[in-house]
């Protein structure tokens, strides 16, 4: 079963209840190979604007299909995040340049498709409908994305008009977007405002192309840009939360960009190890070499579990069901970072192999460094997903079972979030039964670890300078992540019937990340002695079973061959 799990663009296996979506992510397929690796990476390493599958996409509806909720547009639109996650692992599977303009696009589209406006929505469908793509001019040079500094700046001049000056950065699809969501603040009243700009105006001033690469991430300046009534988006709160809310939703898809891009560069390690041979043995041969496959491909199964289920905590919200609020981030930030760890491991298996121009791993390497420090870096999610930590531990909720979300239905929700304070007050469900479901040893192991820290957040808990030390906190939030990143983990192999020994491998590098983890947490300036004692008890070493590995390893070695890219 576990497989089964990875992404084979030559043996599509997600399960679909409609023929559109399967033809949407064939599509998509066909594209990429008809195209083929040569040519591929050819554009990337010349940095070539991807206007083909801009064209391509255009041209067979795809964004329009994906991006447009139901009712707004085409027949089989729908806001479905869960044939969304497949599509934006298809795009990062082939290459983060695919999956950038796509994304920035789904960003751009937040605040129009938030609007109670008729009027704004015909735009966007019309817009879409022609191919076109999007952007969201939050980010400014001196700001980054505080939001609370912008410089966008609307001067009224009578009439429901307006001017509008100031310059964003970092803005993909800024060169091309047919519709730019700005954020900006009116004069004089600093009322938060979010409008629509067109980067075709005259007034629209394409400044620069910041990034060396085929993404365009671009810094424009609005000179005195027209904006009328019809271009306003939101206002006020209403404006604030448009951000806010937009990030929710965006920031899901960087987890599965990274997710393709492992499984591409999996694929292709795998291949060429298992096919290379040294001092008169493969290269799969060499004891170290299975470590560090095994450990990538229980990383990478992981990323996918966590990522599935949060998939459905994401459709089932509700304005009294918010734990997509702790889950989301963590999609964005703990599977991105643990898609560097793959490709770290995979690195040093084929070593001066994925510097080669010729090969998907040099472009995957540089790529997925930089998921983690997209919609705000790591450390800005984890100091979010610490407001969580009280009631996740102390203070849990009963809630109805949430199955696999896959049913063909419109994402309502997530245009109707509404505010986005109070997220103290969020509870979740008890994480116990998940881990509880497993007798396993090195579930066990996890466990132990999670009681012990609870017992030093009841018993040592944060106080005084640690308090307003954000080095401190940020190390304890990654021990909170690594509790919620397993709970979920736990609760899709159960749904998913992933075999026992995968599962125990899993647990078998959480157990050393949680021991690491632990330790930097010991080694802290402010850290006190209780505490320090408490983080030397987390510590574990996993257990070893030469069976379970094997079998995993099986696995692994079974992927040579699987998947080679057409040339």
């Amino acid at each position: 079963m576990t497989n089964m799990l990875l992404l084979n663009p030559h043996n599509l296996t997600r399960k679909h209840a409609d023929e559109r979506t399967l033809e949407v992510m064939e599509k998509t397929v066909a594209f990429f190979e008809n195209k083929g690796k040569k040519r591929l990476l050819e554009d990337y390493h010349a940095h070539r604007w991807y206007a083909d599958f801009i064209e391509y996409q255009g041209r067979e509806g795809l964004f329009a299909t994906i991006c447009t909720p139901a009712g707004k547009g085409v027949d089989g639109a729908r806001w479905d995040t869960w044939r969304i996650c497949e599509f934006s692992e298809i795009l990062g599977f082939y290459g983060l340049q695919y999956w950038y303009t796509w994304q920035v696009s789904v960003l751009g589209l937040g605040p129009l498709w938030m609007s109670k406006k008729p009027e704004i929505a015909q735009r966007t469908a019309a817009a879409i409908g022609k191919g076109g793509i999007f952007a969201f001019g939050l980010s400014e040079q001196a700001h980054g994305a505080d939001i609370y500094a912008t410089d966008m700046v609307l001067t009224p001049c009578g009439d429901g008009r307006y001017t509008a000056s100031g310059s964003k950065y970092y803005i993909g699809n800024g060169n091309e977007a047919a519709i730019v969501s700005t954020f900006g603040r009116i004069k004089d009243s600093d009322e938060y405002v979010f409008f629509a700009a067109e980067s075709k105006h005259p007034n629209y001033e394409l400044v620069q192309n910041v990034c060396p690469s085929s993404n365009y991430v671009s810094e424009y300046r609005l000179n005195a840009y027209p904006v009328s009534e019809a271009d306003i988006l939101h206002r006020g709160d209403e404006a604030w939360n448009a951000a806010l809310n937009t990030v929710n939703i965006g920031k899901f898809n960087l987890g599965w960009a990274s997710i393709g891009i492992c499984t591409h560069a999996f694929y292709e390690a795998i291949t060429h190890a298992a096919n290379r041979h040294l001092y008169k043995m493969t290269v799969t041969d060499f004891s170290h070499v299975r470590h560090l496959f095994v450990d990538a491909y229980a990383r990478l199964s992981a990323m996918k579990l966590f990522a599935l289920r949060a998939i459905d905590y994401m459709r089932s919200a509700s304005a009294d069901d918010r734990r997509y609020l702790l889950f989301n981030p963590m999609v964005k930030m703990k599977v991105t970072t643990q898609g560097e760890d793959v490709i770290n491991l995979l690195w040093d298996v084929i070593a001066a192999k994925g510097f080669e121009k010729n090969s998907y791993f040099a472009q995957a390497a540089v790529d997925i460094r930089a998921l983690p420090k997209l919609e705000g870096t790591v450390h800005v999610n984890i100091a979010l997903i610490a407001k969580f930590m009280p009631n996740y531990f102390f203070n849990p909720a009963e809630y109805a079972p949430v199955p696999t979300m896959d049913q063909p239905v419109n994402d309502d929700f997530l245009f109707d979030q509404g505010p986005t304070r109070g997220l103290s007050k969020i509870r979740f469900h008890d994480y116990n039964p998940a881990y509880a479901a497993f007798d396993l040893p090195n579930v066990a192991l996890f466990r132990e670890q999670i009681a012990l820290f609870k017992k030093m957040l009841m018993t040592a808990p944060p106080a005084g300078p640690q308090l307003k030390d954000i080095d401190f906190l940020l190390a304890g939030g990654e021990l909170f992540a690594l509790v919620v990143y397993g709970q979920l983990i736990c609760e899709n192999a159960r749904i998913l019937k992933v075999s026992d020994a995968m599962v125990d491998q899993i647990f078998d590098f959480m157990v050393r990340d949680f021991s690491r983890l632990a330790l930097n947490l010991h080694d802290k300036t402010l850290t006190t002695g209780k505490q320090a004692a408490l983080c030397l008890q987390m510590i574990r070493k996993p257990v070893v079973d030469e069976q379970r590995y094997n079998t995993v390893w099986n696995e692994v070695h079974g992927l040579s061959g699987a998947y080679e890219m057409s040339p």
